[in-house]
């Protein structure tokens, strides 16, 4: 990961602002695993028909993938959960006979050169959770590259950069946006626009070729964001950046 150095740029209001936009990116982040993590049960569906999202965030295909998620739930309760398992087996998990009858959510699928699972990209998103601290939950049975999982591992990272501007450390923050940065580029950016595109031919349902649209615009909003707070040339603008991306609130 590239070093980020420490700067004094950001006075007590600006650093409040981004522990509240580090808050609102974990929440989208967690939002987007959720959704990839597995299948709509009834509890959370009924969560999803009380949500709120913007109609606006600045970026086409995050504003396309909320049109389509609210347009979908907005249709009549019966018969939608039945409906939505079939779909995520139809996009995830497809006849589980090679490579290409599913969106399979797994890096090494899209970055490895035969499309299997268990590839070199599993093996270095683990080094660098547990380079993190953090180890795979019991209740995971899934591969370490889930997309799931590196979703989730960027809404901990964002948690843990707002826990260290509450703490008043602002090298270890600093040193956490780095890490974001380099994990969003080598491990989230370089395959998931690919299986977004995959999921959006494959999909029957707006909520799920809405997720596509969405995910995609989300992390092209973060890549941008991200590139700036780490580069030199834009230290002067870091309080802008970070208090106004977002990715807009589900309420």
């Amino acid at each position: 990961m590239e070093e980020v150095k420490a700067t004094n740029l950001l006075d007590d209001e600006g650093w409040q602002l981004v522990v509240k936009a580090g808050r609102r990116r974990s929440a989208t982040y967690g939002f987007l695993a959720r959704l990839y993590r597995v299948e709509v049960d009834e509890e959370f569906l009924h969560e999803l028909k009380e949500m709120r999202f913007p109609a606006k965030t600045g970026n086409d295909l995050m504003d396309e993938g909320y049109r389509a998620i609210s347009a979908y739930l907005g249709k009549p309760l019966a018969g939608m959960e039945l409906e939505l398992r079939i779909d995520y087996v139809r996009a995830f998990i497809g006849d589980g006979t090679d490579g290409t009858s599913a969106a399979y959510p797994f890096e090494s699928v899209y970055t490895s050169e035969k499309h299997l699972r268990m590839q070199d990209a599993r093996d270095e998103v683990l080094a660098i959770y547990r380079s993190e601290g953090l180890n795979k939950c019991e209740d995971w049975h899934d591969d370490e590259d889930h997309l799931a999982l590196e979703l989730e591992f960027m809404q901990f990272l964002c948690d843990k950069m707002a826990d260290a501007v509450e703490a008043n450390d602002e090298a270890r923050a600093f040193e956490l946006l780095a890490t974001q940065n380099g994990f969003l580029n080598a491990h989230l950016c370089n395959w998931v626009p690919l299986m977004n595109d995959d999921m959006r031919k494959l999909a029957k349902t707006g909520l799920y070729k809405g997720l596509a649209s969405l995910t995609e615009g989300y992390l092209e909003m973060e890549q941008e964001l991200l590139e700036e707070l780490v580069s030199d040339e834009t230290e002067e603008d870091a309080e802008k950046p970070l208090a106004a991306t977002d990715g807009g609130t589900h309420e």
